[in-house]
């Protein structure tokens, strides 16, 4: 399982984080924006699958596409990605270790998290909150 351990510095660059947001994944790049979309998450009674990542981060890079390709598989969910380096205090106040942790999120709350790069456990976590959503609004294409 590949992980990489956060670092305290920031290079200033913003261009770079694009290629961690593909496909329906979000990136988060303030602290509003996190508020607003997990009042849109709540409002709609979905569940936020939380990516806190780094670009410098090799495992981050490498599961980026495939996190992607499950936005789009998982329509029932919001995929959001939180680059730790442009928003430092906040991932700090996640308890961010090492990246990348992905947080499971309903109403807010934490309902599961897995830290690393682990392609099938992160598949596996996704499948079961996807299937406890209620299937009206679980519409796999």
């Amino acid at each position: 399982m590949g992980l990489c351990f956060t670092k305290a510095n920031n290079d200033g660059d913003s261009d770079h984080n694009v290629e961690l947001a593909g496909g329906k994944v979000q990136l988060i790049t303030t602290k509003d924006s996190w508020d607003e979309k997990l009042s849109e998450a709540r409002r709609d009674g979905k569940i936020v699958v939380a990516n806190f990542s780094a670009t410098w981060c090799g495992p981050c890079r490498m599961i980026a596409p495939f996190y992607s390709e499950l936005s789009e598989k998982y329509p029932s969910l919001i995929f959001l990605t939180i680059d730790v380096d442009e928003l430092t205090e906040f991932s700090t106040s996640w308890d961010i270790k090492a990246t990348p942790t992905f947080f499971f999120l309903k109403d807010g709350q934490q309902v599961d998290k897995l830290v690393g790069a682990n392609k099938p456990e992160l598949q596996k976590k996704i499948t079961a909150v996807a299937d406890s959503v209620p299937s009206s609004q679980n519409c796999q294409t």
